[in-house]
């Protein structure tokens, strides 16, 4: 559970330390999750010093944790490393010109996750949340905030109440995470959980390459991966 320790830190750091940092961080996937209006204020979440992620890449090194306890592996995306619940599996959207989009399914429901360049100023996600909502209203979904670990998430339910979506963002360093959540109602909280247990381990590799702020990130699939997505292409190209 949170706060993660690295393998190679201070191993004789203040256990109030550790008890306040929980608290001022969030720890809770669940006690931490509240309605909330739309002025109240994001924490800053420190992505390099922290402990607790989303982590900054570049800054801080994935190897030294250990996440294996919750991960049966981790999925290297370049520009994303995010550990794989135990029992998930990697699914690829595909579009009418290939991959569209990447999702982690789970017995509770589905993630997908999504790393945009910022701003060097944090603010990003809390600017992209009324967008957000509003195009979720436009999909017929009643939308309302809550306050979860890193801040405000947006949570949109389908009119006969069986289908439930959350997203949850955090600010890093001229980045933001966004991740997507979709699930039966009946299995929501459970993937509001695991889906903040995911969030909390990933990684978000910027780079230094210039990049407009609020582009996606570029992704590069893994072999596997590549190779399934390049016969689907191939398949499609036959018909």
């Amino acid at each position: 559970m949170w706060p993660f320790k690295r393998q190679n830190g201070d191993s004789d750091h203040d256990e109030n330390n550790h008890e306040e940092a929980a608290v001022q961080q969030g720890v809770d996937t669940q006690k931490n999750v509240t309605q909330t209006d739309a002025d109240s204020p994001d924490p800053i979440h420190d992505a390099i010093s922290g402990e607790t992620g989303p982590f900054d890449a570049d800054s801080v090194n994935i190897e030294d944790f250990d996440f294996s306890d919750f991960a049966g592996g981790i999925l290297n995306l370049g520009s994303l490393l995010v550990p794989l619940p135990k029992t998930s599996e990697v699914q690829v959207e595909m579009g009418p010109d290939g991959p569209k989009m990447l999702h982690i399914l789970t017995q509770f429901g589905r993630i997908t996750p999504v790393a945009f360049a910022a701003p060097k100023a944090p603010g990003q996600w809390r600017s992209a949340t009324q967008e957000i909502a509003e195009g979720m209203r436009a999909d017929n979904l009643d939308v309302d905030f809550q306050q979860g670990p890193w801040g405000r998430e947006i949570v949109g339910t389908s009119d006969d109440g069986n289908g439930v979506i959350r997203i949850i963002g955090v600010d890093g360093p001229r980045w933001m995470l966004r991740v997507t959540l979709a699930a039966p109602s009946e299995s929501a909280e459970r993937m509001a959980e695991l889906g903040r247990e995911v969030v909390a381990r990933t990684f978000v590799r910027r780079g230094n390459e210039p990049i407009l702020a609020g582009s996606s990130l570029p992704v590069a699939l893994p072999q596997p991966l590549a190779e399934q997505v390049q016969q689907e292409m191939m398949r499609r190209a036959e018909q």
